[in-house]
């Protein structure tokens, strides 16, 4: 769906940035700086999931100075929508993920259910260990059988509606420099 100049112009002013990029890039050096011991000598396979993850893994994985593949995965439960509904599985990662380390990078780990269900199918595919990271935790009661926490975690945010980063409001605004709420009028 394409929103018109004036709708996006409009949503826009509605934004508060809770994170700016100098705070994002301390979550990413801290993030890296964690993963460096556990994958340095895994040369593990890093699964970028589309589209919310793009713009997160390009900024981490120049913070990882060992070897690594990448690539990725796209699923959806948004499909350009607010709330998320069925995971729609887009596109496979192209990779062999037998026996190899897996590191998951997500943009938010909100209702835990999209993350879930991409360890169990990179499980499925015979992944030896498999790590997860979020740019964002949002402070949201998860659902059953969801992931709870990640392995790696940069930010965390209350259970508000957030854009900037990778997370979109209707598929606009994951270019923006920064983590944004919509602020309560």
């Amino acid at each position: 769906m394409t929103l018109s100049l004036n709708a996006l112009s409009d949503f826009q002013k509605k934004l508060v940035c809770l994170y700016d990029m100098a705070d994002i890039n301390l979550a990413l050096d801290r993030m890296a700086k964690e993963m460096t011991p556990v994958l340095q000598d895994q040369q593990p396979v890093v699964i970028t999931v589309l589209n919310g993850s793009v713009i997160p893994v390009g900024h981490l994985v120049t913070r990882l100075h060992f070897p690594l593949q990448l690539d990725y995965l796209h699923v959806t439960r948004y499909q350009g929508k607010m709330h998320g509904g069925q995971l729609h599985w887009l596109a496979e990662p192209r990779s062999s993920l037998e026996g190899r380390t897996v590191l998951i990078v997500e943009d938010i780990l909100d209702e835990g259910i999209t993350l879930a269900e991409i360890i169990r199918y990179v499980d499925a595919r015979g992944a030896a260990k498999i790590y997860t990271a979020v740019v964002v935790d949002k402070k949201h009661a998860r659902a059953s059988g969801a992931v709870l926490n990640a392995d790696f975690t940069g930010l965390h945010v209350d259970d508000l509606f957030l854009v900037g980063f990778g997370l979109d409001y209707e598929g606009y605004c994951r270019n923006l420099p920064g983590i944004y709420a919509v602020k309560n009028d």
